[in-house]
């Protein structure tokens, strides 16, 4: 079955490079026949476009609908749409607790700014706003999901559950994206990989993504070796393959599925699935369960290389997927 469990609504931070991305990604929808593409009169449409994008934000049913359009080119059948716990504003103290902030810090101050250009939204608005659009998207042969993309802190975990609440997650979604309070996978800090041991970080990641994995929260951990993502990468084959075993063996013990996370690969300098070939096949060898994710940030990357992925879960013996409906876990054959 045809499916796609990590696609985000996210916007921010607001820059030149968002407008151009977005304007990309109406460009690559049905465009009005009367207008060529570089004329003026495609401008001011596309400007438009831009406007409402805007105006409706990205909760809406104007954008939501490309999505819902996307899945059906795609012929999908189950769609999870998520966003990061970050973006509310609710769950500000969270993160200051957790993250460097501190404008005397090298890296405090661009990543205060950051929480403030990404911290937009309320958890009210999202979530009724997918729940709002499930009825449409059946109508069109398609399921729905609900999710959450919620930043694992190791100590923090009674505080992720309250900020959780009773609302009505199809599935919780794990993740590690930083150490030390280090965003890593931001492209204005990257530099600071060059201050660490490599070995080291890889240690203390790894460490916290058993952490996730055994605190039981989440009913899958999102993309296990996106510290990868500039791709500084450790080439200790006996190294890698002790986490990877490690890791393994929590998901199956603690009955946690993962992913097959192609963000990293079409997004990243790594341009590396998540999990990698040998991490794969470590994964699939011990047991564990998978769901497919295109980790897309915008309509037009909706389902990228879950087929291929799927054929890959499938040459090393993969029978079934996972997907999710009110934190259960439902079986498909491949």
């Amino acid at each position: 079955m045809k499916m796609d469990y990590h696609v985000h609504l996210e916007e921010g931070p607001y820059t030149l490079n968002w407008l151009e991305r977005t304007s990309k990604t109406f460009a690559s929808f049905e465009t009005p026949s009367d207008l060529k593409k570089g004329s003026k009169e495609f401008m001011i449409w596309q400007v438009k476009q831009l406007q409402d994008r805007m105006a409706y934000g990205c909760f809406s049913s104007f954008w939501l609908d490309l999505y819902l359009e996307k899945a059906k080119q795609l012929g999908l059948k189950e769609v999870g749409i998520v966003d990061h716990l970050y973006r509310f504003k609710e769950t500000r103290s969270y993160f200051e607790k957790n993250m460097i902030l501190d404008h005397s810090h090298p890296i405090g101050k661009v990543q205060s700014d950051w929480l403030d250009q990404v911290m937009t939204e309320k958890m009210d608005d999202f979530v009724d706003a997918i729940v709002r659009e499930k009825e449409k998207w059946k109508l069109q042969g398609i399921e729905l999901k609900l999710g959450i993309e919620a930043d694992y802190f190791k100590g923090c975990e009674a505080e992720l559950v309250e900020l959780l609440g009773e609302y009505p997650w199809d599935f919780v979604i794990g993740s590690v994206h930083f150490i030390d309070g280090w965003g890593f996978d931001n492209p204005q800090t990257a530099y600071a990989f060059q201050k660490f041991d490599l070995k080291d970080l890889y240690n203390q990641f790894y460490a916290t993504v058993e952490s996730a994995i055994r605190s039981e929260l989440f009913d899958f951990v999102a993309h296990l070796d996106n510290l990868k993502v500039f791709n500084y990468q450790v080439e200790d084959v006996a190294f890698n393959q002790k986490w990877h075993e490690a890791i393994a063996d929590a998901l199956v013990e603690t009955k946690t599925a993962t992913e097959v996370n192609a963000g990293l690969y079409y997004r990243y300098p790594v341009k590396e699935m998540c999990p990698g070939p040998s991490f794969l096949k470590t994964l699939a060898e011990r047991g564990v369960e998978f769901t497919l994710s295109s980790d897309s940030h915008y309509p037009d990357d909706l389902g990228n290389y879950t087929a291929e992925n799927s054929e890959k879960l499938k040459d090393l013996g993969i029978k079934r997927l996972v997907s999710f409906n009110q934190r259960m876990k439902k079986y498909h054959y491949i």
